[in-house]
């Protein structure tokens, strides 16, 4: 394991930091308006610290500013949230079906939000979305987990079916909340529900990087938990984790991490499942290595995703989330192949 920890810090992590900057500019410069990359670049620097060498023109200046640095930078965000909740969950359940998205915990994100965009006056909806965001996703997963847990441990067929209960009861309600909206609220509701970062603002921006703060240090402090975990839970009790005080830490951050990621982006689908699958494929299972750098994948995943979908079609732009589910459906389907014998 310490093998695997070096070569995946020492080899892996530096390359992977260079494509993430080299991304980045990408997508500071690509979209339905080209902009020069070196004057771009300067133009960020010229906004942090105020050096007046930029040389755009004032609206290409406010295209650097007002919307592709603050849609990128939630992309890697949210994409670096999603995935570490994706890794964990996978840890927690022993399972690599195990996502978010599949168990339903999105779906409850996503209804709670939907509520609150819905029902709630404009100018509440700032803070009350997120909010509601988490309390769907935190009761979706709590009652899932309560199917799912047995006294011999945590069954992942009841897991996926109770996930698959909750997304329709929440698709459901979703449609009759699209029912009753007014025009405005079906209009932010239609497009949200599809995922799209077009709307990223500096409240978002902070918001979730407090999020990815917290929830990235909590994650990595318990990655020891998480590996012992793969024993099985009467292992790592004897090894001195408390499971059940650590399960419900580990739910509560990821609704929130979940809930928050569905609240500024809408539905973004199967990062969380697909991303730690195929680091743990390069690295191995070890969490300590494992959670940053899926992290660094998701949000690169996610950013280029981000990028197909305002250049494919431009200048219409396409919701991130079509993109991640077509790409994410298929390889959950082969996944499902793979283990079909060990879920019957």
């Amino acid at each position: 394991m310490v093998v695997v920890k070096r070569w995946a810090t020492e080899v892996l992590t530096p390359p992977l930091v260079i494509g993430l900057v080299l991304l980045v500019a990408l997508s500071i410069t690509t979209g339905p308006m080209d902009l020069p990359v070196f004057p771009s670049l300067v133009a960020v620097w010229d906004g942090v610290w105020g050096s007046g060498l930029s040389s755009l023109q004032e609206y290409e200046y406010a295209v650097v500013w007002d919307l592709r640095l603050p849609r990128t930078l939630l992309a890697l965000m949210v994409g670096a949230i999603l995935a570490q909740c994706g890794a964990v969950m996978q840890g927690m359940f022993r399972n690599p079906l195990a996502d978010p998205g599949i168990i339903g915990v999105s779906s409850g994100a996503a209804l709670g939000a939907a509520i609150a965009i819905v029902l709630l006056p404009v100018a509440v909806q700032g803070v009350a979305t997120p909010l509601a965001a988490f309390v769907g996703g935190l009761l979706t997963t709590l009652f899932v987990y309560s199917l799912a847990r047995s006294g011999s441990g945590t069954s992942v067929v009841v897991l996926l079916l109770a996930g698959v209960a909750i997304t329709a009861f929440s698709t459901a309600m979703i449609g009759l909340l699209t029912y009753l909206a007014s025009d405005t609220a079906l209009r932010d509701l239609s497009l949200w529900q599809m995922g799209s970062f077009a709307a990223a603002s500096a409240t978002d921006l902070i918001l979730v990087l407090i999020t990815v703060v917290v929830i990235g240090t909590f994650f990595q402090r318990k990655a020891n938990a998480l590996n012992a975990l793969l024993l099985g839970e009467s292992e790592a009790r004897h090894l001195g984790i408390d499971v059940e005080t650590f399960k419900r830490q580990a739910i509560v951050l990821t609704a929130v991490g979940v809930g928050i990621a569905v609240s500024v982006s809408g539905i973004i689908g199967f990062v969380g499942l697909v991303v730690p699958h195929l680091v743990r494929m390069l690295v191995g299972p070890d969490h300590r290595v494992l959670l940053p750098l899926s992290g660094l994948i998701g949000g690169g995943l996610l950013l280029l995703a981000d990028m197909g979908a305002r250049t494919w079609m431009a200048p219409s732009e396409m919701p991130v989330g079509l993109v991640t589910a077509g790409l994410g459906a298929p390889f959950f389907m082969v996944l499902l192949f793979q283990r079909r014998k060990s879920l019957i």
